[in-house]
């Protein structure tokens, strides 16, 4: 059995991990309205990703005999005046479930729990992975964005990208 304060923040981490799914989402919904429907792959397969980080962190609890506890969910309310707003939202969004993932470990850590943390080592490169990626965005935005070719190149280089389920083993 986990100690009683990493399930619950496991469970916290559940419902960050669908409310980022549900965020990436409306970001995805964003751009397929404005017709850059490379911008809406590429979050659209990031909402992919968040679900299944939050199946991975169920699964986890399930494998350690622990309740899930099931939260209401937010929906997100970001009305985004440009098409540069969602992507710094999203390198912003990032930053906090890092952090979040970080909360966790010094948990773990601090109550020498190395089942948990050998789970919070893959979170932990996943979200670096997952900053990059996003600052990544904004940069080439601001470099390219406010040109229309520009902003035509980025929104092809975005439709590119493709779901690639996680290979983590619990």
């Amino acid at each position: 059995m986990l100690n009683e304060r990493i399930t619950a923040l496991i469970n916290d981490q559940i419902n960050m991990e669908w409310y980022s799914a549900y965020f990436y989402l409306s970001i995805h919904s964003y751009y397929v309205d404005q017709e850059l429907n490379g911008f809406g792959n590429w979050f659209y397969v990031q909402t992919q990703e968040e679900r299944d980080h939050a199946m991975l962190f169920v699964k986890y609890l399930q494998n350690n005999s622990e309740k899930i506890q099931l939260l209401d969910v937010k929906a997100p309310s970001m009305p985004f005046g440009d098409f540069r707003s969602p992507v710094v939202a999203a390198f912003e969004h990032e930053q906090k479930v890092t952090a979040a993932i970080n909360n966790i470990y010094v948990s773990a850590y601090e109550l020498k729990d190395f089942r948990t943390m050998q789970l919070l080592d893959w979170f932990v490169k996943e979200q670096n992975e997952e900053e990059k990626n996003t600052e990544s965005i904004v940069k080439k935005y601001d470099l390219f964005g406010n040109d229309p070719k520009g902003l035509y190149m980025l929104d092809n280089e975005l439709a590119t990208r493709v779901y690639t389920a996680p290979t983590l083993v619990l």
